[in-house]
This record gives structure tokens, C-alpha cells and sequence, in this order.
């Protein structure tokens, strides 16, 4: 199910967060108590439905509680067409599992994500950024649940 209000979002247990992309989507896991984020592997993806099935098993393999998607807005805080594909997707997964899903802005994400991962090839870069932004992603949705709860 698909949440429109942190306040209805688990207050306990893992989280998932995902930077969702068109090519690759980025994975990054809390601890059990959220003081903790751990980025996992990015996910390349061939289908969407294949994307949908491998982070509904992840979810369950991980004991995973709820799930934070990043949604790339424009600065105005307008939809682009990536945002409709993002929530496309997130309809989708809510179709495969019962977990909510919750939404936050994106903003900056990957360049945050590039200042973390500092300097390094470009390939090493690639294969890193998306799974750094889910984290940058999740970190910020931990610290607004905290202050809500």
C-alpha cells in the first residue's frame, strides 16, 4: 500500500529505500533500530516486473517493514515524466507486496551521493552512485520519522 503520511509509516523495523532508475536502481537497508543504513548492491534492471519480483524477495529475505522510494521532483515541486515512472513503479510494487511504501523528495540526491563517494574511476562511480543515493535517500526518511514519532 502506497502512504501518503509518514505518520502511517511502521514505527519499527528494517527499511528499504531505492533510488529506482531506468537502467539501475540503488538499494540501501536499515538496521532493526534505524541508527544504521547499509547500501546494497545496485539492481540493473532488464524488466520492470523482474525489478518488482527481485526487491519483493529482497524485502523478505531482509525481514524489510516498509519501503521509502526516492520521487525525483522538478525544483517547483512539480512531476516529470521520471516522477510518473516512479510512481508507476511504486503502484506496481504495491501490486506484489504488502509493505507500505512511502515517498520522498529526491533532490540532490546523486550529487550528495558523488561528494560521499569522492573521487574515484568512472566506472567505480557508476557502479556505486545509485546504491549511495538510496542510502542519502533512507537517511533522510529516517531523521523526518524520528522527528515525527
Amino acid at each position: 500500500m502506497i502512504l501518503s503520511d509518514y505518520k502511517d509509516f511502521p514505527r519499527i523495523g528494517r527499511i528499504l529505500g531505492i533510488d529506482w532508475g531506468l537502467r539501475r536502481c540503488g538499494i540501501a537497508v536499515s538496521d532493526e533500530n534505524r541508527g544504521f543504513v547499509f547500501t546494497r548492491p545496485q539492481l540493473y534492471i532488464k524488466t520492470q516486473d523482474e525489478l518488482i519480483q527481485k526487491i519483493a524477495d529482497f524485502a523478505v529475505a531482509e525481514k524489510i517493514s516498509g519501503i521509502v522510494l526516492g520521487l525525483p521532483l522538478y525544483s517547483d515541486g512539480s512531476d516529470s515524466d521520471t516522477t510518473k515512472m516512479v510512481r508507476e513503479f511504486a503502484n506496481a510494487l504495491s501490486a506484489q507486496t504488502d509493505l507500505p511504501i512511502i515517498f520522498i523528495e529526491e533532490n540532490l540526491t546523486s550529487a550528495t551521493a558523488q561528494e560521499e563517494i569522492g573521487r574515484k574511476s568512472i566506472a567505480k562511480i557508476k557502479s556505486e552512485l545509485d546504491s549511495v543515493s538510496a542510502k542519502i535517500i533512507l537517511e533522510n526518511a529516517i531523521s523526518m520519522l524520528k522527528r515525527l514519532h
